[in-house]
């Protein structure tokens, strides 16, 4: 699953990372969320690919975003 998150937009809430802390992390300069170095893509700290057993709980980090910022779609 590929997934961007719109970290102009984000509030620091920290649902996402707390909900899935394996995907998702605040970031230590701006405390926007971020995706974990190990899922980014070409290192960029706002899109990554979440590993089929990580659909779920970043589905549910996106649900619960307030802002609605996290966007995925199927790979």
């Amino acid at each position: 699953m590929k997934v961007t998150i719109e970290r102009s937009n984000c509030t620091s809430c920290g649902s996402c990372w707390e909900t899935c802390p394996a995907f998702f992390e605040e970031n230590p300069d701006d405390s926007f969320s971020q995706v974990i170095e190990k899922f980014r893509s070409e290192g960029n700290i706002a899109e990554g690919s979440a590993p089929d057993d990580l659909n779920s709980c970043v589905t549910e980090a996106a649900d619960l975003c307030p802002v609605q910022i996290i966007k995925f779609e199927e790979a």
